[in-house]
C-alpha cells in the first residue's frame, strides 16, 4: 500500500485516537470539502447503531458540511461495512475511503 499524503494520515490518526477513546470496535474521520475534519467513534446503543463511519458523516453534516472529500476507518475486523461506504457515497462519489487496522497500517484505500 503507499505512503498517505499528510491530510490522509491525519484522518487515520484521528480515527485511531477516537477509537481507543471510547475503546470502540470501530473508529473513523472525514475531511469535508473546507478542510475541516470530524471524528466519531462505534455507536451502539439500544434504541440505535451507527458504524463509527456513519456517525462522523453525520457528525459533519450536522455541522454543515456540504461534501466529503476524504474519510478513514480504523477497524478491528478489517473490512468496511457496507452501511459505512453507503453513507460516505451518499454525498460524495469519488471521496476515497481508506480502511486502516489498529496499528495505523493501511489495509486498503476504496477508491469508488
Amino acid at each position: 500500500m503507499p505512503d498517505l499524503e499528510a491530510e490522509d494520515q491525519k484522518l487515520v490518526t484521528l480515527a485511531r485516537s477516537s477509537r481507543a477513546r471510547i475503546q470502540a470496535p470501530e473508529g473513523a474521520a472525514v475531511r469535508d470539502t473546507d478542510g475541516r475534519t470530524y471524528a466519531a467513534g462505534t455507536v451502539d446503543q439500544p434504541s440505535f447503531k451507527l458504524t463509527a463511519l456513519q456517525a462522523a458523516v453525520a457528525a459533519a453534516l450536522s455541522s454543515g458540511a456540504e461534501g466529503i472529500e476524504a474519510a478513514a476507518v480504523v477497524s478491528e475486523e478489517g473490512l468496511l461495512k457496507g452501511a459505512s461506504v453507503h453513507a460516505v457515497r451518499d454525498i460524495a462519489k469519488y471521496a476515497p475511503i481508506i480502511l486502516a487496522g489498529p496499528d495505523g497500517t493501511v489495509l486498503e484505500v476504496l477508491e469508488r
